[in-house]
């Protein structure tokens, strides 16, 4: 009789909330039911942020700084891989938020998308290493693609790709390609291999910083870690191998950390002047309508 009774109350529960979820009316996925206000004309009533990052600007200061001239957007990709014992997987983005900053305030007419964090590769690769992501080559061309095309379509005349991992730079190159011959000189994807230096950024280290490395193994090298310490002393993780007692990279050690972030920003600039000449020469050759 207990079982019977205890049957029926769990069978009328269970009926009880059937049928309060049919009679209850879902909850609005936003309490923002408002009606939605154009803002794509309104003046803007605040001050501009002094920032070249597209994703750190509002919509309208986005707006009025295309139509004071910032007309040139640059794509930068960087990835998520194995970077040894001390760097974060972050390692090329990292990088980028220096560069990224420096080439578009050097141009002067720049703003920045949003870095394109994977790199390609086969994420069904067996025995990927622990926190590497890749996208399909089809994926990371599309994701180029996709974006160049947004630039494009919201008044952006200049689309500058830039890759700091070697292995994406055939697919930004092909994808350049591509779209320039879609859009017939009604905007430009400028693709600038002479960016990804890092050949010349070890011989200016050595002859203009005096910095010689004995290359231990890991993927890993001064020069990355300067260029990161001026954004992210965390991404080469300073206090835990202060601790440790292992900061230093190929025999070279990172204190003191000021020194190691003035050797940082003047490889910055080093390769932010590279990279400037080489887009103004792209630009000055690029076929106009």
């Amino acid at each position: 009789m207990v079982r019977a009774s205890v049957l029926a109350l769990a069978t009328g529960v269970l009926f009880s909330s059937a049928a309060f979820a049919q009679t209850t009316p879902p909850r609005p996925a936003s309490v923002n039911t408002q009606p939605r206000v154009d803002v794509s004309d309104m003046p803007r009533p605040i001050d501009m942020h002094d920032s070249v990052w597209i994703e750190n600007l509002t919509m309208l200061e986005v707006r009025d700084l295309l139509k004071a001239g910032k007309t040139t957007a640059l794509v930068l990709t960087g990835g998520i891989e194995e970077n040894g014992p001390y760097l974060t997987t972050g390692k090329h983005n990292n990088v980028l938020k220096a560069q990224g900053e420096s080439i578009a305030r050097a141009l002067g007419n720049a703003l920045v998308a949003p870095i394109v964090t994977l790199e390609p590769g086969n994420p069904a690769r067996p025995n990927l290493s622990p926190g590497t992501i890749v996208l399909s080559q089809a994926t990371y061309r599309a994701m180029l693609t996709d974006i160049a095309t947004s630039l494009k379509s919201q008044g952006f005349t200049d689309v500058v790709m830039m890759g700091d991992s070697g292995g994406n730079l055939k697919g930004m190159q092909e994808v350049a390609a591509a779209l320039n011959a879609e859009w017939k000189g009604q905007g430009y994807v400028h693709f600038i291999p002479e960016y990804y230096n890092y050949g010349d950024v070890e011989h200016f280290q050595e002859t203009e910083l005096g910095i010689h490395e004995k290359l231990e193994g890991y993927h890993d090298d001064y020069y990355i870690s300067a260029i990161i310490s001026t954004v992210d002393t965390d991404g080469i993780r300073m206090p835990e191998r202060r601790k440790a007692g292992k900061f230093v990279i190929n025999g070279v050690s990172l204190d003191p950390i000021e020194k190691t972030v003035a050797n940082g920003l003047r490889m910055v600039q080093f390769r932010t002047n590279a990279t400037v000449e080489a887009i103004k020469k792209s630009m000055a050759a690029r076929p106009r309508p």
